[in-house]
């Protein structure tokens, strides 16, 4: 089975941009690269820096949790990127 990431990279505006991918590296490259593989966003907010992530067992979990982190406030968002992990309680489903 291959593995999905959730991410977060930061942009250097200072914003977030969270995403899915099975290939961290490849994305931040994708994200920072000349071509149209990186996100709209991200195109006219570059640099980026990957700076959290999480692996999720299938792509439809790795969707999930995207969805929950998009949904967080600003303030959560930093909070989980500087402690690694999350800091609202767990979403009912």
């Amino acid at each position: 089975m291959q593995h999905w990431y959730v991410y977060i990279v930061r942009c250097a505006d200072g914003s977030f941009y969270t995403g899915v991918t099975t290939d961290l590296q490849r994305r931040e490259r994708e994200h920072n690269g000349c071509g149209r593989l990186g996100a709209r966003y991200t195109r006219a907010r570059r640099p980026v820096q990957l700076v959290w992530a999480e692996v999720q067992e299938g792509r439809s979990a790795a969707l999930k949790r995207e969805y929950e982190i998009k949904r967080l406030r600003r303030v959560e968002k930093l909070k989980l990127v500087e402690t690694g992990r999350e800091i609202m309680p767990e979403i009912k489903r």
